[in-house]
């Protein structure tokens, strides 16, 4: 089996080695070569034809922003990681990156004990990310793995990214059958809420389906994007520019209101709570779920504890499976699931699990999603969250 080829881009000599390190710890991976700027790096992609990059994103002479648009410019698609830091300043340049054209990314490892933690905690972040992104590594032209198409007129997204605790786990980049089947209709049921959610490339279909809605959606959405604290906030800044709802970072006991998207903060599991013929948002620090916190199975099962089925599920592309039982409790209780299809998605993990489980009542692609949503809450009829 051909093993993932990595061009690693840092200016730094210790983390350069530290990722070299990281990676060389799975056979299945090879360091082909290092960089120490954008610059270099165009030069190696050409010379080398990675499989897959990872670019720091502050670099003299040529940063990582820059390389990333320079590389998508010239046809380059092979999935590029940024390695960036957990910080206002790295969230936002990282979101940039991103935005320009990169795939993923991990956050530096940062009060840890050893050069050893250090090492496993970017093996333990990276890996799972390579294998679920290079699925197929040598099996056709280097540097062609999939990229969403772009919508014209449409400013690229925000940030697909890691979660906040930890990496994918176990189930990350798993092989899902091609050939599954749907659900049928679900008997007609009122919507009071959408709930949403995606992983690794999730921003970028995001920021698609908030834009494709064409007013703000008569009933609150709740969404879980597996991201750490600093960058889901601004993640929802920008993610508020894009189209008519308004988004905003769920700062917990939000009473609930049409035409509002809450998205939930890294690190942080976001639930709803009802109270009479109140509905709130509840903020736990519960443990991860499925590797991850904030979780999607938590947000699903508590939008069914609160709203019983009088839901609609979306879960877009990410690694792993998280959403599959919530989505298992939503149909139970008589709510509606959609998911995105494998071909538009940049990892068909979460989806797949929905789809491969019987659980999903449609799979759609990505353009379709917002229709999709709009066509569900017109045919089942929307209701406010707050009404009994």
């Amino acid at each position: 089996m051909s093993r993932i080829r990595v061009l690693v881009v840092d200016d730094s000599v210790v983390i350069r080695r530290l990722v070299s390190d990281a990676l060389a710890q799975d056979p299945a991976i090879e360091v082909v070569g290092v960089a120490a700027n954008g610059r270099l790096a165009l030069a190696k992609v050409e010379q080398l034809a990675p499989d897959a990059v990872t670019m720091d994103v502050e670099m003299p002479e040529m940063n990582g922003i820059e390389a990333v648009r320079a590389l998508r410019k010239a046809g380059h698609r092979m999935p590029i990681i940024m390695f960036s830091t957990l910080t206002e300043r790295g969230a936002g340049a990282t979101l940039d990156a991103l935005a320009a054209g990169a795939t993923d990314y991990v956050t530096k490892p940062s009060n840890v004990g050893s050069v050893q933690e250090s090492m496993d905690r970017v093996a333990h972040d990276l890996v799972p990310r390579l294998h679920a992104l290079v699925p197929n590594p040598g099996g056709g032209p280097r540097g062609s793995a999939r990229l969403l198409p772009r919508q014209p007129g449409l400013r690229p997204p925000a940030a697909p990214a890691a979660h906040a605790t930890g990496p994918a786990g176990p189930g990350a980049g798993q092989v899902v059958p091609r050939i599954v089947s749907t659900l049928p209709a679900p008997a007609p049921h009122v919507v009071r809420a959408v709930v949403v959610g995606s992983s690794t490339g999730g921003p970028e279909a995001l920021s698609r389906v908030l834009s494709g809605l064409t007013a703000p959606p008569p009933v609150p959405v709740l969404v879980v994007q597996h991201m750490p604290p600093v960058f889901t906030r601004q993640l929802a800044a920008r993610l508020d520019r894009l189209g008519p709802a308004t988004v905003v970072e769920s700062a917990g006991e939000e009473e609930l209101r049409p035409g509002h998207v809450y998205i939930a903060p890294g690190d942080r599991h976001l639930e709803l709570q009802r109270t009479g013929q109140s509905v709130r948002t509840l903020l736990t620090d519960g443990p991860p779920v499925n590797y991850c916190r904030p979780s999607v199975d938590v947000m699903f099962r508590s939008a069914v504890r609160a709203l019983g089925g009088e839901l609609l599920a979306i879960v877009l592309t990410g690694m792993g499976m998280d959403g599959k039982a919530g989505c298992d409790d939503v149909v139970r209780a008589g709510g509606t699931v959609l998911v995105q299809d494998e071909r538009t998605s940049v990892v068909w993990g979460m989806p797949g699990a929905v789809a491969h489980a019987g659980l999903a009542h449609g799979i759609v692609p990505l353009d379709q999603v917002a229709p999709a949503i709009e066509r569900t809450l017109a045919t089942a009829g929307a209701g406010r969250a707050v009404q009994a």
